[in-house]
């Protein structure tokens, strides 16, 4: 058994008053203005109010000028520790219950869910990336398959899939892999094993409320319904995260990866739990969120909120009709958000995650029409990221590359763009 406190490093978190050492004694955060973003909220309440993220920057963001409040976010800047403080409060808020870190082996493995039917199959995206071609790869590639213990209840035993090659006696770099909406840890073994044969330990997990974590095709949606109802889980991308942080704790723990050369990335979902999984957890060093960085209040206030929406819609007609609303509007959007993953949509936003990770080499690929991610709603983003990572002296560790006439999909050209990335800055730290 591996003790929690033993696994959150000093340097790393304030867990049970623990100092963090990134995390100094905390000044009040407000998004760059006056007002404080973090409220604290008691799990269970459901009152609108103890939900509220709504920042002093949005109340004025109403009275001025959209070209003039751009220049002035632009400026902003992101106090990166306090940011992360912050969310780390978030992300216990509606915890079951802290309890220690365990590791156990799956035994037997189980066959994974895939919630949409009919089963999707590898596209040529999963199958692009560059691999090396090693005789009798099957016999030397080592397979691991175990489960986390994150925190209390079903939802806390994190399934965890590792390929690697066997016979190093190094400490190898290592990458983890987060899959898109309604899929599974299994669907990246491509792009796990095409990592493994290149020297990484490639690791995938199932995200909350999919793959071995879900009972039934409506999991994940009855999830999010719950979450919007009762205020009592964050099963859109926070949860995740949390899972991310114990995930960290594991893999700086194994003797077979080098604690200091662990990159994340994913594809759509999987790239917004990659983003915010970096943000909060500095242990990730090299960070590619695939179709994920996006513009949460940018949507709302540009009324682009439809793409997103739809790809969870079954959360936002509940709430719809809970509002008493006839159809789905930007009101309705914004309590979502406020009250399933408070802080989304205002001071945990890209504007103030995406320079949170400076100076860790961050590469962001969307493509260029992509519905969800709007290029437009990350000008402001990019460029805070840009004098954040400017000020850090290591600006050549910050790219958003957009792919051309691609919409929200992840293509070859991203993966070997995401590849390229890791070989440069995970193979080149010294071990």
């Amino acid at each position: 058994m591996l003790l929690l406190m033993a696994l959150f490093p000093a340097s790393h978190l304030l867990l049970h008053g623990t100092h963090i050492s990134h995390v100094q004694s905390p000044k009040l955060h407000s998004c760059g203005l006056s007002s404080p973003c973090l409220r604290t909220y008691p799990p269970k309440q459901q009152e609108e109010t103890a939900y509220k993220y709504q920042t002093q920057a949005r109340i004025v963001r109403k009275a001025k000028s959209e070209v003039k409040m751009e220049k002035e976010e632009a400026g902003l800047v992101v106090d990166a520790e306090k940011l992360r403080f912050e969310f780390l409060q978030v992300l216990r808020g509606r915890r079951t219950a802290e309890v220690p870190l365990t590791v156990e082996p799956a035994n037997p493995v189980k066959h994974p869910l895939f919630q949409e039917t009919p089963r999707p199959t590898f596209s040529e995206a999963m199958e692009s990336c560059p691999k090396v071609e090693i005789k009798n790869f099957n016999s030397l590639l080592k397979e691991e398959n175990l489960y986390l213990t994150t925190e209390a209840g079903e939802q806390g035993r994190l399934p965890v899939l590792i390929l690697s090659m066997k016979g190093s006696e190094e400490r190898r770099p290592a990458i983890v892999f987060l899959h898109s909406t309604h899929k599974n840890k299994e669907w990246l073994r491509p792009l796990l094993e095409a990592y493994a044969s290149r020297g990484y330990v490639a690791i995938a997990i199932d995200s909350r409320y999919h793959g071995e974590r879900a009972s039934n095709l409506t999991t994940y949606r009855d999830a999010l319904i719950s979450s919007w109802k009762n205020s009592d889980t964050m099963p859109f991308i926070f949860d995740t995260v949390w899972d991310l942080i114990k995930l960290a704790d594991y893999l700086t723990q194994r003797e077979d990866i080098d604690p200091t050369r662990i990159g994340i990335t994913g594809e759509s979902l999987g790239g917004m739990h990659a983003w915010f999984g970096a943000a909060v957890d500095t242990r990730y060093s090299v960070v590619v969120p695939i179709i994920g960085v996006q513009g949460f209040c940018w949507a709302i206030d540009h009324d682009k909120w439809q793409a997103r929406v739809d790809s969870i819609k079954p959360v936002f007609e509940e709430a719809r009709k809970d509002l008493g609303k006839s159809a789905i509007d930007k009101e309705v959007v914004e309590k979502v958000w406020n009250r399933i993953a408070p802080g989304l949509a205002s001071c945990f936003d890209s504007p103030y995650t995406v320079p949170a990770v400076a100076p860790r080499p961050m590469l962001i690929v969307n493509g260029a029409e992509d519905p969800r991610c709007s290029l437009a709603g990350l000008e402001v983003p990019k460029s805070r990221a840009i004098k954040a990572y400017g000020e850090a002296h290591s600006l050549d560790k910050f790219k958003l590359v957009a792919e051309p006439g691609i919409g929200h999909r992840m293509t070859p050209f991203m993966v070997k763009e995401a590849s390229d990335w890791f070989d440069k800055y995970l193979k080149q730290q010294a071990a």
